[in-house]
């Protein structure tokens, strides 16, 4: 088995996502914090708390003792034996912890064009053996913007100058679209909190940047539901009456898919849930005065404005429901 104290300390999950994961709700674990001093989440600017993978570890195994008959008063005297005398309990669900990442051999930005060449030979083998050697060095923000955002890049370009064929361009993008889903499948599913929708806006193809946020999203404790490209106005507006998103997070990349969105901010505002409109993307990137046309707000050009924003969305939301009620 793994000791609690190797898993991550990062903040990351929001108290919904833990209560989602543990079973324990939010007005519990503020008691615990409160009484027992069981855990010192991370706090933003607004006091919304942020939990780490060792915090929900601890919960978890609290919550084992907890079902096997112990008082809540007794589990925290064995924690605090524990920790007198250097040691974590053992952990009772069977996650690998985050490991400690290794000194690069070479820059992120290095590995961009070793995953080109890959990429330009088709040869899967070595690109799978890159991502698994990234992986032991970098986070996944790095990955993806440094590694992987930059590698597909220099991809179109080489299309573009006519040295490969297009059909090179599709072989390297389903790979890495296949690596991504993949790393979203493996992640713990949160399903509470405010659902964002995401994913390309209609007659939009490309999917890959906006489908690395729903990643980071989905590993930073959101509650996302990844829809893919090419979404029809209608169809979302159809789905979000089932789903009712608190978010739909779009990607644009041409002007004929801003042109499409054009009311959709409008539209949405129709919806019981009323969700807010967010996109991203290289035609509002390239042209600004299209964003205000959209209404809405603009995520940022990168996946780290995309995933602050994200937070801050979120918390806000959050914020305006606890002033609405009372706080334990």
């Amino acid at each position: 088995m793994t000791q609690i104290g190797s898993f991550s300390t990062s903040p990351h999950f929001t108290i919904k996502a833990v209560q989602s994961r543990t079973g324990i709700k939010p007005v519990t674990l503020r008691a615990w914090e409160r009484r027992y001093e069981l855990l010192e989440p991370a706090r933003l600017k607004n006091g919304y708390r942020l939990y780490s993978e060792r915090d929900v570890q601890l919960l978890l195994w609290v919550k084992s003792r907890l079902d096997s008959s112990m008082s809540i008063s007794q589990v925290v005297q064995q924690f605090n034996d524990l920790r007198e005398k250097d040691l974590w309990p053992e952990s009772v669900q069977k996650v690998e912890p985050e490991l400690p990442r290794l000194k690069p051999p070479m820059p992120a930005r290095d590995y961009a064009e070793l995953m080109l060449s890959t990429m330009i030979s088709h040869n899967e083998t070595r690109a799978q053996f890159l991502v698994d050697e990234t992986r032991k060095y970098f986070d996944l923000i790095t990955i993806f913007e440094e590694i992987v955002q930059p590698s597909l890049a220099l991809l179109e370009h080489t299309w573009y100058q006519g040295e490969i064929p297009l059909a090179t361009v599709h072989v390297s993008s389903q790979f890495i679209k296949s690596k991504l889903i993949n790393l979203m499948t493996s992640m713990p599913i949160v399903r509470e909190g405010a659902l964002t929708l995401i994913g390309s806006g209609p007659g939009e193809t490309k999917e890959l940047d906006i489908l690395m946020l729903a990643v980071l999203m989905r590993q930073a404790g959101f509650f996302v539901e990844y829809l893919g490209p090419d979404l029809p106005v209608e169809d979302i507006l159809d789905y979000s009456l089932i789903s009712k998103p608190k978010f739909i997070a779009l990607y644009v990349g041409e002007e004929a898919t801003a042109y499409l969105l054009r009311d959709f901010a409008q539209s949405l505002t129709k919806l019981p849930s009323k969700p807010r409109l967010l996109y991203c993307g290289k035609h509002l990137e390239d042209h600004p005065e299209d964003r205000e046309k959209l209404g809405g707000t603009y995520l940022g050009k990168t996946l780290t404005e995309g995933l602050e924003t994200m937070r801050k969305m979120v918390s806000l939301g959050v914020s305006s429901k606890l002033a609405s009620k009372p706080v334990f």
